[in-house]
């Protein structure tokens, strides 16, 4: 989908050279369309030595057995997102430990999907219904024969290698206190 109106005001938006590239921008406020994101999360939990996954219902993926994620949401931060997605698709409690991977993909709406490493706390997998209809904890053994996404297979072997201090961990104490900011660091 294209913008063509403003956001801040709704006047038409017009073509602008803009630090060099054509943007659509207002006439009227100075707003700068930037282009078209999205942000996905994902979920690598590990329990004796298997992971969380679970059966997509719905496309994309039906019928493809993923890592738990989703997409964030505008006013909530993207550690709060993945405990959130993982409790409502596979009904597990979890806690971010880190982050362990980025995946970066440009297309019509610019994907960036950031995968965490995360603490079983509790509960027994349990697929939603509705995103997901299968929800287990399952050995890179069972694995090999089940229908495991590519990108899930690549996720599973950067967590497994990623050791204890691979990644970044939450700053919970950072040296300037910055509300409202999901701050991470080596």
């Amino acid at each position: 989908m294209e913008a063509n109106f403003c956001l801040s005001c709704g006047t038409e938006l017009v073509w602008k050279t803009i630090d060099g590239v054509e943007r659509k921008g207002c006439p009227s406020c100075n707003f700068v369309h930037w282009g078209n994101y999205s942000v996905g999360v994902g979920a690598l939990i590990e329990k004796d030595g298997k992971y969380l996954l679970v059966r997509r219902a719905q496309n994309p993926g039906k019928g493809f057995w993923t890592n738990p994620g989703g997409y964030i949401e505008q006013h909530e931060l993207f550690h709060k997102t993945i405990e959130r997605e993982v409790l409502e698709e596979a009904g597990v409690e979890a806690v971010v430990k880190r982050i362990v991977a980025v995946r970066d993909q440009p297309r019509s709406i610019h994907n960036v999907y950031v995968a965490f490493a995360m603490d079983y706390i509790a509960g027994e997998p349990t697929p939603d219904g509705v995103e997901v209809d299968a929800a287990a904890f399952v050995s890179p053994e069972e694995m090999e024969s089940m229908n495991v996404a590519g990108f899930t297979k690549w996720l599973i072997d950067v967590a497994s290698h990623s050791g204890e201090t691979g990644g970044l961990s939450i700053d919970e104490k950072p040296v300037v206190p910055l509300e409202g900011y999901g701050l991470f660091r080596v």
